[in-house]
């Protein structure tokens, strides 16, 4: 298995949740990684991504001040730590990793999900 992410779970609204996903070695060492959500009848969304050195992370918009995505190198695992978290935020989260190259994307893998409800 190249991702495995966990953490989710049941949250009010204004809590905190730290998602982990531990990646396998060569995959955590090459690729780029990050978050996405997604909620039933909706496209996949983008939330928090990071490079492979992790000196650079870039997320959405709509939740920016809120998350925050970091690695941990001795553990092999990229975390998302969710502030303030809103009902709106309530969705499957996915890790993802991929590999890049300036023509673009050439490989991709998705971990399993992990449900993250936020109740009002």
């Amino acid at each position: 298995v190249q991702l495995q992410a966990s953490g989710g779970g049941l949250v009010q609204s204004g809590g905190s949740l730290k998602l982990a996903c531990t990646v396998s070695e060569y995959t955590y060492n090459a690729y780029s990684t990050g978050w996405f959500r997604q909620v039933p009848g909706k496209a996949r969304e983008f939330v928090a991504g990071i490079t492979v050195s992790g000196s650079s992370t870039y997320g959405a918009d709509s939740m920016k001040g809120r998350f925050k995505i970091s690695r941990d190198n001795a553990k092999m695992t990229v975390y998302l730590q969710m502030n303030s978290l809103k009902p709106e935020d309530t969705a499957v989260y996915y890790c993802n990793a991929v590999l890049a190259t300036s023509l673009g994307p050439i490989d991709a893998y998705w971990g399993q999900g992990t449900q993250v409800t936020v109740s009002s």
